[in-house]
């Protein structure tokens, strides 16, 4: 069974997606309309922007969701999957790709999706950072140990968990989670507490974008951050998107149950390839590979 999986933030690089702008109709079709939707030339940033220019809000998410839903929409009949996930804002991408959403409101919620996190990061200090080499119980206990807000927020892989929260809380975290073995506890370069509690005014605004937005019955299951498990059912889908900006996102759980549930391949589309690597961290030797129009 073939699991096509959609990269969250970070991904980001000059010249995505101008291959595809290049070599397909459909594609250059797409970048264009996304252009007319979020209201300035997105596609040329994507080409020929620089890095600091890629990490602006309102260009980071939305980049990342068109390069992956447009080569998912290029790869024609050869895109067949059993099952599909994203990891955060992939996520979004995701649902276009199973058709849960069309590739035009998918668009519009993550361009609001980026700009009511920026809004929220700016109400509180706050941080996140990347936890090595520890079991996720023992970082779940020390950040609920520690005065002031800081979660589990992203659990990648094996051995690998992400906390979120407001800064100093974060700060003290790594302090004794240090303290407790942890090979790495690294304050990480992000804008703000992602999937915790402080993203409660985004979630607030954007789950009224949401409640807004068609969602139909998809083509496979999506393995939902929220939920770590095979959803079908647009109202649950829609449920868990808006959920999914305070809820931690559970990865190495999601991971776990796509292999269970009987996924053999995994395809990673869109920029990068980390989503591979964190499968490989799983079962090394599970097949992964990058999707591109050539197949």
């Amino acid at each position: 069974m073939k699991a096509y999986v959609f990269p969250g933030q970070g991904a980001q690089f000059t010249g995505m997606g101008k291959d595809l702008y290049d070599n397909s109709p459909i594609a250059k079709e797409m970048f264009l309309k996304a252009n007319e939707i979020v209201g300035f030339d997105i596609t040329k940033i994507m080409f020929e922007g620089t890095p600091e220019e890629l990490k602006e809000t309102k260009v980071t998410q939305p980049a990342i969701f068109l390069h992956s839903t447009i080569l998912a929409a290029c790869l024609g009949d050869s895109f067949k999957p059993d099952m599909v996930a994203g990891h955060s804002l992939g996520e979004i991408s995701a649902l276009v790709a199973n058709k849960t959403l069309n590739f035009e409101d998918g668009l519009r919620l993550v361009s609001k999706r980026a700009l009511a996190m920026q809004d929220a990061c700016e109400v509180t200090p706050s941080t996140m950072a990347a936890i090595i080499g520890l079991e996720d119980a023992i970082v779940e206990d020390v950040c609920e140990k520690v005065d002031g807000i800081v979660v589990a927020a992203n659990y990648n892989c094996p051995g690998q968990l992400v906390i979120s929260g407001a800064v100093p809380a974060v700060e003290k975290a790594c302090e004794l989670l240090t303290e407790a073995g942890a090979r790495r506890a690294m304050i990480l370069p992000v804008g703000g507490a992602f999937h915790s509690p402080l993203m409660e005014p985004a979630r607030e605004e954007l789950a009224a974008a949401i409640e807004a937005t068609t969602f139909n019955t998809p083509i496979c299951p999506v393995y939902q951050n929220v939920a770590a498990a095979a959803v079908s059912d647009p109202i649950e889908i829609q449920k868990n998107l808006v959920a999914q900006l305070t809820a931690p996102v559970k990865w190495t759980q999601s991971m776990n149950q796509m292999i269970a549930d009987g996924a053999s391949e995994v395809i990673e589309v869109g920029p990068g390839n980390v989503l591979q690597g964190l499968f490989k961290k799983v079962d090394r030797s599970f097949p992964c590979s990058s999707a591109s129009i050539a197949e």
